[in-house]
Parts: structure tokens; sequence; C-alpha cells
């Protein structure tokens, strides 16, 4: 439905399927779910009140998650209420603000622009307390510390908030907002990892007043989270694991093992447990075009890469999950199999045997990954603006396969341009 953007036919699913598949720990997906897919649909009010609730959840859903943090590493974390990845929670007001501007309600779409910079400024000491936290409860055996971000400037973001104060007149901030995308560029390059897009077209200033169209396409799915399973080895004082791809914790060692201090810990056990990663969907988009009135033809520039956002934002508390699961994988499984030898003492050896097989299976499945996102945020965004005269015109935005064959089109016609306005057309193709 999403790939053939039959957004009322996915909205009436996900409606339906609201008790059945979306826990009350899940309502945080269902807003985030539901209001992406108004947005898409034209929706833009509705979608507003979704994401609207959708924020408040998380800001609450989250600040409970630092309260169980002092209390608890052992509660899985399936088990709690869905505080949100970061990049939802960034790019859910970026949608806020788009559906303002739809709604033509520009003050508003101030508000979320701002919203965007305060949780970028508030990203890097966000886990602070939370890893403070876990680092104080009983069963931690090591300091957690959150991993690093260099997201300070969405480029996104700063691009609604430049359209928004040129609109107005304000040129000194629209110079401001252009500033702060170019320093993402230099300061974050492993999320901008394509060139920056060529703004001069932005900066004109022409008298009578030109009437400009601006154009943002969304492509492809935002990414996915899968499970990777993992062993653990104890010896004395230690524990080791295995099949760690990634040196989470700067302690892999030459032979692809993770080594951790665990004191008290007998040689012999061994557990198994699932971290959750971020893993890219592959778009079929390689180039976007729009195409005015049948003759003017221009090619879109990349400007923002939410699943580099995604995965980078994500890379914070990585740690802080790597660490607790293996915490609640070690405690759980080491009385889990204490508890069963003084039961299988007296038993026969083949009883016995499988006893602890049955056991051990036991605590492997309570410790699946926590894989909940939300479905329907896009992988990208690209940009161009047009200079026209004033006039009413047809507007198609087409979508272009790597071999150059058209994947989609969407066409809107009679769209009436008017200088010293806001002309914004937004379109996607989520495949």
């Amino acid at each position: 439905m999403l790939a053939k953007a039959d957004y009322p036919a996915a909205i009436a699913q996900i409606e339906t399927a609201k008790n059945d598949s979306y826990s009350v720990k899940d309502r945080v997906i269902y807003y985030l779910d539901l209001g992406m897919l108004y947005h898409w649909n034209g929706e833009y009010k509705k979608s507003n009140e979704q994401l609207e609730l959708a924020e408040r959840a998380i800001e609450d859903n989250f600040t409970k998650s630092v309260t169980r943090s002092a209390s608890t590493l052992i509660l899985n974390d399936n088990a709690q209420a869905y505080a949100g990845e970061d990049y939802e929670d960034i790019y859910l007001n970026t949608f806020k603000a788009l559906n303002y501007i739809a709604l033509g309600q520009n003050d508003s779409a101030f508000v979320e622009v701002r919203r965007i910079n305060n949780k970028l400024l508030q990203l890097g000491s966000k886990y602070d307390k939370v890893a403070e936290k876990m680092s104080k409860a009983e069963e931690a055996h090591e300091e957690f510390r959150p991993g690093k971000s260099y997201f300070q400037e969405s480029a996104l973001g700063r691009y609604l908030s430049m359209l928004l104060y040129r609109n107005d007149g304000k040129w000194d901030d629209v110079r401001i907002d252009l500033e702060k995308i170019s320093k993402g560029w230099k300061l974050q390059p492993d999320i901008y990892t394509f060139k920056e897009p060529d703004f001069s077209k932005s900066t004109e200033r022409v008298y009578p007043p030109v009437a400009r169209l601006n154009v943002i396409a969304f492509s492809g799915i935002a990414p996915d989270k899968k499970a990777s399973s993992f062993q653990i080895y104890t010896e004395e004082n230690v524990i080791v694991l295995a099949g760690t791809s990634e040196n989470y914790l700067g302690k892999q060692n030459l032979s692809g093992l993770s080594i951790i201090p665990w004191p008290d810990v007998k040689p012999g056990y061994n557990f198994k447990f699932q971290l959750p990663d971020m893993v890219k969907r592959p778009s079929k988009v390689a180039r976007i075009e729009v195409l005015v009135s049948g003759s003017q033809t221009n090619t879109l520039q990349r400007l923002e890469s939410l699943e580099n956002v995604a995965i980078e934002t994500f890379s914070i508390k990585k740690p802080l999950i790597y660490m607790k699961t293996i915490t609640r994988a070690v405690v759980k499984g080491l009385a889990t199999q204490t508890a069963t030898a003084q039961v299988t003492d007296n038993m026969d050896s083949g009883l016995a045997f499988f006893t602890r097989l049955a056991t051990t299976a036991l605590v492997n499945q309570t410790e699946n990954a926590d894989l909940r996102m939300s479905r329907f945020f896009p992988a990208d965004a690209a940009i161009n603006e047009l200079h026209l005269n004033e006039g009413v015109y047809d507007v198609r935005v087409n979508y272009y396969s790597a071999s150059g064959s058209i994947l989609h089109t969407d066409a809107r016609p009679g769209i009436e341009i008017k200088a010293g306005k806001l002309n914004l057309i937004e379109s996607s193709y989520l495949n």
C-alpha cells in the first residue's frame, strides 16, 4: 500500500490494528505510524494531533525509563513502554512543521523548527543521567557510558527555517540558517556523505520579488531494526563475549572476543543473548526530477539522509543497551542455573541433563532484542528551487531508478505560484 501511495488503505489497516497489534506499551509507535500516514495522505491537522500525542508519550516514557534505570537492570526492554528512537523524536517535529506550513500556520511551524534545534542541543547529554543511574543499580558490574554523537545540525530543519525566515523578509536569519547547513557538512561527515546542495538561488533578491517554487521530495523508508545473537562464556572473575561484530566497549582483543571483568563469577557457564541494530533498507530511487508545465526540468539535490541520522543517533544509547543486556543475561542466567543445579542434584543424569537444557532454552528465549520502531519515516530528502513568473502551473515530480526508468510520477496540476509567498510542494515515494 505504501509503495503504491495508497495511504487511505494503509491508514484504515493501522486504525483497525490498534488494539490487536499495538499494546498499551507500544502506543508511541501507533501514534507515530498513524501520524506519518496522515501526513503522507495530506490530512495535516490529523497528522499533527497524532504526532503531538507521540511527542508527549515519548517524553513521559523516557522520564519513566530514567527512574527505572536506578532500580534494576533486570527488566527486559520489551516489557517497558516504548520511548521512541531519537531520530523519531527529532523528525516528528520536522513533519509537524511541514504540516503547519501546508495549513498556512507559519508561526506554529517556527515553533516546531525551534523544537528540533532544542532537541539537538540536548542530544549530547540526554543519556548521561541514564548512564549514571544504570551505573548505580545493584546489578551493575561496570560503569555505564553512552556513545558519542556529532549530530548537531539538521539540514532539513534549517532549510525549513530558512524558507520561513525568507518568507518574512528576514535575510540575516536566512544567511545564518544557510551557514548552519554548511556547518553540518563540515562537522558531520558520517551523516552528510553526499555533496552539499547549491543554495545560490535561495539568497537571490530580485525586485520586483520573484515567484519561487520550492520542492521537497522524500524517498525510501527509514532503517529497520534487526536482532543479532551473541554468546557469553564465563571464566574465573570474567565473562567472555563471542560473536561481537563491533567493538562496543573498546575491549575487544585480536581474537574477536570481548572480555569484561565480572568479580565472583565462576567458570563453565554460557548464555545466549540478542542485541538490536539499525539496518538500512535499500531504496529503488536513484534520481528525482521536477517538471513544470511540460518544459522546465530540474534534478533535485539531496538535502538530508534521515537513515544516516537514525543510525548515528542510535549509536548514543547502543553501549547502554549492550551493557544492560549483558548484565541481565548474566545475572538471570547465573541465578537460573544455580537454582537448576540445586533441583537436579539428586536426579537421574539423563533427566538432569534435559532439565538443564530446557531451563537454559527458557532463559535464552526471554532475552530477545527490542526491535520496536515506527514504520513510515522516509530515508531521504531532496530539494530544488525554481524561479517562475507568477501563474498557474502543472507540476510533476518523477522518481527514477538507477537504470533510468520511471518508478513513480507525482502529478500536481493547477498549482498557483505567487511572488512574495512561500510556495512549497512536498512529494513522496516511499519505496
